[in-house]
């Protein structure tokens, strides 16, 4: 009798999918429950905001030296090994919570391992994708991908709320821990091709540790077309980072506290996000992958000055649509110009440093936020100037409206930056400038 054959090319990464998506959807909603966990236990902002650092300090130390250990071993066995170090926190948490002998900073411990695993994923799941999956489908893979990312963080407060009284966290983190075995199982199914060697993949192999180590980096900043790209996204996430950390206190603040227009909005953001990266599932973007770059952060850069234009969910509704709906486009086509440009062998080392670069902006721009909100703008919009007279013409006065102004400056900077996009040819003939490389999946 023939056995059935494994699966390969976009079958496989759906099956990749499908495990990755059930594992990283009850993730989320073990983390919900641990939230709540921790908040009673430390009742401290303070305490919780340090998971977040001690999730990208390991990412920051080892992303260089995950992105050699990606190029030069299996990929499925990075993703795996990834998923193993996810599965062995969660499985710490769940045995000292079942045990009664949680502690708050355990979960500091087991941010950093999931850190670490993250480190070696994303860059691994990327570039297999380019082996995987043929050219003309990178656009709809990544809006899958989009989605994996986007929709478990919409379900997962839902459904855990939902369970926490049946289950309890005992079974929340069970759930997550089992999960991963799907996940896993997923990837031992599927054939992911190797990757044949390319002349840059000889040079980066070359020299010490450091020398490989940095070649992503190297990699990028030799090639004007894909600085730019990675200048675009450096200066969108930035200033769009700027933003969303005031997007909060500005709804509440100028809607007198109405936890309900918060409530919306933020749902409207996460809903567009959704339906955006469903969109890009299907269509799959421009051909010219470029122009989702471009028109995608336009749009989304004119949605962030309408949310700060807004004073009510009249404005407020359109806008959070235009400037999360465009999202996955972005991403996807910036995804699939990397993924159709660099050659598959080095992937691990650029993906790497893209991302580390694109991360820096993490924690610089909610600093930036508060001091620009807490000690310029709200104070000069609330003293009787001829600034704060002409301001007030465009966003009114009152509590948040320093901060309006702050995410219409964002909007502004934002779009100046898409601008400076289509202006440059190195950034806009990108796709004309590099060739593709030779080694990558090919249409089929």
């Amino acid at each position: 009798m023939k056995l059935p054959s494994r699966p390969t090319g976009m079958t496989a990464f759906l099956v990749i999918w499908i495990g990755q998506i059930i594992s990283i959807l009850a993730s989320a909603m073990s983390q919900f429950g641990l939230t709540i966990w921790m908040y009673q236990q430390t009742q401290s902002a303070t305490a919780m905001g340090l998971m977040q650092v001690f999730f990208l300090a390991p990412f920051l130390l080892m992303s260089p030296l995950a992105g050699v250990m990606v190029d030069r071993y299996n990929r499925k066995i990075m993703m795996m090994i990834s998923d193993l170090t996810a599965v062995t926190a969660t499985f710490g948490i769940f045995l000292l919570y079942a045990s009664g002998h949680l502690q708050f900073w355990h979960l500091y411990v087991a941010a950093a391992l999931n850190g670490i695993g993250n480190t070696f994923q994303w860059p691994a799941y990327s570039a297999a994708i380019s082996t995987m999956i043929p050219r003309e489908q990178l656009g709809r893979a990544n809006g899958l991908t989009a989605l994996m990312e986007s929709g478990p963080g919409v379900l997962a407060p839902a459904l855990a709320g939902a369970l926490m009284p049946v289950i309890g966290l005992t079974g929340l983190l069970f759930f997550d821990f089992a999960t991963f075995f799907v996940a896993i199982g997923a990837l031992l199914l599927v054939i992911i091709p190797a990757t044949p060697p390319s002349d840059a993949g000889h040079e980066a192999n070359q020299g010490s540790l450091v020398s490989q180590a940095t070649f992503g980096f190297k990699y990028i900043f030799a090639r004007p077309s894909l600085l730019g790209l990675q200048f675009i996204f450096f200066f969108g996430n930035l200033f769009g980072g700027i933003a969303y950390s005031v997007l909060a206190p500005m709804l509440l603040a100028r809607s007198g506290q109405n936890s309900m227009v918060f409530g919306t909005v933020q749902s409207v953001l996460a809903g567009a996000g959704i339906a955006g990266a469903i969109i890009m599932s299907a269509w799959g973007g421009f051909k010219r992958r470029v122009y989702g770059v471009l028109l995608g952060w336009t749009i989304a850069s004119l949605g962030t000055i309408l949310l700060g234009f807004g004073k009510s969910l009249a404005l407020w509704i359109p806008a959070a649509i235009l400037a999360a709906l465009f999202t996955a486009l972005i991403d996807g086509s910036n995804q699939a110009i990397w993924q159709s440009k660099v050659p598959a062998d080095i992937q691990g080392r650029v993906f790497s440093a893209r991302r580390m670069i694109a991360w820096f902006t993490g924690p610089l721009a909610p600093i930036i936020a508060g001091t620009l909100a807490d000690f310029v703008l709200e104070p000069a919009m609330r003293t009787t100037n001829n600034f704060s007279t002409a301001m007030s013409h465009l966003v009114g006065s009152g509590p948040g409206s320093g901060m309006s102004l702050l995410i219409i400056i964002c909007g502004v900077a934002g779009f100046g930056a898409c601008l400076v996009g289509y202006s440059v040819s190195a950034i806009r003939n990108v796709e004309n400038i590099l060739p593709d490389a030779p080694n990558n999946s090919q249409p089929g």
